[in-house]
């Protein structure tokens, strides 16, 4: 059986989302470091976070033919004043990301560190 890796995983999308979905990995990386990087192995979903399972995720990217979304855990309770959150469940939302500068729109790192501070604060309290 095939180690389901990065390159395995983009290979299935075109050129332009591969490029993006890579540069939106290396933002996330830079943003959340020493987080831990985990393919889901039937889902083309890259998960980012600081412990086993979904206790431990901070945010996802999400691909699909036309972009990456990059999926916000508990999303819905962060402060989002450039309202670059989208989606309507009632904990998670994402920001679709459809070319490189949308990884620079104002907000965006603000938005990640407020992600990861919320979820070490879920983390330090029990």
């Amino acid at each position: 059986m095939t180690t389901r890796t990065v390159d395995t995983l983009l290979a299935a999308y075109p050129p332009a989302v591969q490029a993006l979905a890579l540069d939106a990995r290396k933002f996330v990386l830079e943003m959340l470091p020493a987080a831990t990087e985990t393919l889901d192995t039937s889902q083309p979903l890259i998960a980012y976070g600081y412990g086993p399972g979904y206790k431990g995720l901070v945010c996802t990217l999400i691909l699909s033919k036309s972009g990456v979304k990059l999926g916000v855990v508990r999303g819905a309770e962060l402060p989002d004043p450039r309202r670059l959150l989208e989606g309507s469940g009632k904990i998670h939302r994402h920001v679709p990301l459809t070319t490189p500068s949308d990884l620079r729109r104002p907000g965006l790192k603000p938005l990640m560190k407020a992600a990861a501070k919320a979820w070490r604060e879920r983390n330090t309290e029990a």
